[in-house]
């Protein structure tokens, strides 16, 4: 592979320190699995992982190729990275496949929750939480997205300094507690922003063997661990104990879980663990992606005011002054756009992991059962094959015409086949009013000097923030900010 494609981003971002590996090497003893590294040192895998999982996965990509196996111990990993390879495994044979090791320990956080359970209880959970996904309810929750954006935009003041990322996680928590939770979480952003950056730091260390050790013992790491997990329970319990009190359902999500009867299972509701499992899962997926890939969106703009003048012009063409609305949707095709360019630079899910359940076959190379594969979604959408000059930000790639002529995981932000997010609907909807309600007023600049890092945690996040400064737009004359009154 190009080396081009798998360093990071020209923009300012700081290039990764990608590891070099020994010679190539083919497994003996008649079993035929691809090239891939051997290790120089003991560990060294163990130590690239705990590192820069990322990092370690574009070496294997750019020496090894579209296929890539290694060894840590006994455990077989496999890197794919091509459009069909990816389609195979989460579409053809996803029956084959269960969640890898990352979140299977991901559990310790999240239960047995919609994003690790497995197999029919999976499938039972989907169809409890599905109702809260449809379009006609989406599109209900348009207004609360709008609100809280106007919410935020007004309480910024020009030339003022602000840490983009973590605006952005409290605008999107707000969201998703009000929308799916009919909850008001403003005053608990602070800690449960800090309690889910201090669980998630402890991933990369979750994927590296006998943690399930280690994390008995009172050690720093595993207390900090803990007593996160135990703020973000805080949280999900009081939400429960409140709506079982009053009984009332809003029609929310948690309402729809505290009413739903498993009609396949034992015919009983879900108890106060399950729903903790559920929501909590919902809760932190349901805005730590979308705030990643916001933050992420406002820095590329801030690289390119060609893109962002082009931008500021639909969204005035289209709004007129007031704010983006369900029905605006359709006429803000170009802030999709930018929202998937930058979803590509910067995926929020920058891997996936499937644990084989069976042998399998992949370009005649034998994966056997219990084999890793994992899949980077960073990767892929910067492979030149399907993405020409794949560092550059030109949302032109999502023109309708250009989506047509690539195969369709080239491109998997939100995964795909049976296990595709849940929420994808709600996040490009959300993604999109959010840009649009805070482009209508804003510009923002990163702060000289800055540091821009990728720091790859369940989720591709900035590893310092992104300090930016705000710029005051001038509002269209005569414009109206008050939401129009629209014809039925």
């Amino acid at each position: 592979m190009n080396s081009a494609v798998v360093g990071s981003t020209t923009h300012a971002v700081r290039p990764l320190r990608v590891p070099r590996f020994g010679a190539s090497k083919h497994a003996g003893n008649g079993t035929r699995f691809p090239a891939g590294p051997t290790a120089r040192y003991p560990f060294q895998f163990l130590v690239e992982v705990a590192r820069n999982p990322l990092a370690m996965m574009i070496a294997m990509i750019r020496d090894y190729g579209d296929i890539a196996h290694y060894r840590i111990g006994p455990q077989h990993l496999f890197l794919f990275n091509h459009p069909d390879l990816i389609r195979d495994v989460l579409v053809t044979n996803q029956k084959n496949f269960h969640k890898s090791r990352g979140l299977e320990r991901a559990k310790r956080l999240l239960g047995n929750g919609l994003l690790t359970s497995e197999d029919e209880f999976h499938l039972r959970q989907r169809r409890l939480v599905q109702p809260a996904f449809h379009r006609q309810r989406i599109a209900a929750y348009a207004t609360t997205m709008s609100d809280f954006a106007e919410r935020t935009r007004s309480n910024w003041r020009d030339g003022q300094t602000v840490d983009m990322h973590i605006e952005m996680m409290r605008l999107t928590l707000g969201i998703v507690a009000k929308t799916l939770f009919d909850a008001d979480v403003d005053s608990e952003a602070a800690e449960i922003g800090d309690a889910l950056t201090t669980a998630f730091e402890s991933f990369n260390y979750a994927m590296l063997p006998f943690t399930e050790y280690l994390e008995k013992l009172p050690i720093p790491a595993v207390r900090r661990f803990n007593a996160a997990r135990d703020r973000l329970d805080q949280t999900i319990y009081r939400m429960i104990g409140e709506r079982r009190a009053s009984g009332e359902d809003r029609g929310d999500l948690l309402s729809m879980l505290l009413l739903a009867q498993d009609t396949e299972g034992d015919g009983t509701g879900m108890s106060d663990l399950q729903l903790r499992d559920e929501a909590l899962t919902i809760f932190l997926a349901g805005h730590e992606t979308t705030a990643n890939a916001l933050t992420w969106t406002w820095y590329l703009l801030s690289q390119h005011p060609d893109v962002e003048a082009r931008l500021h012009a639909e969204v005035d063409s289209a709004l007129g002054g007031h704010l983006p609305t369900f029905e605006d949707l359709p006429h803000l095709p170009y802030t999709r756009m930018v929202l998937a360019e930058s979803m590509r630079l910067f995926p929020p899910a920058w891997a996936i992991g499937r644990r084989a359940l069976h042998e399998f076959d992949a370009r005649g190379y034998m994966v056997p059962a219990g084999s890793v594969i994992l899949m980077s979604q960073y990767i892929m959408h910067r492979d030149p094959r399907f993405f020409p000059d794949p560092e550059r930000f030109d949302p032109e790639r999502w023109t309708p015409e250009a989506q047509a002529e690539r195969p369709k995981f080239s491109y998997f932000p939100f995964g795909g086949g049976a296990r595709v997010c849940i929420g994808e609907q709600f996040a490009w909807m959300e993604g999109i009013l959010l840009v649009a309600a805070i482009a209508q007023r804003w510009r923002m600049r990163l702060v000289p000097g800055h540091i821009v890092d990728l720091q790859p945690l369940i989720t591709l996040r900035p590893r310092y923030g992104m300090r930016m400064s705000l710029e005051l737009r001038e509002f269209p004359v005569g414009a109206d900010e008050t939401r129009p009154v629209r014809a039925s």
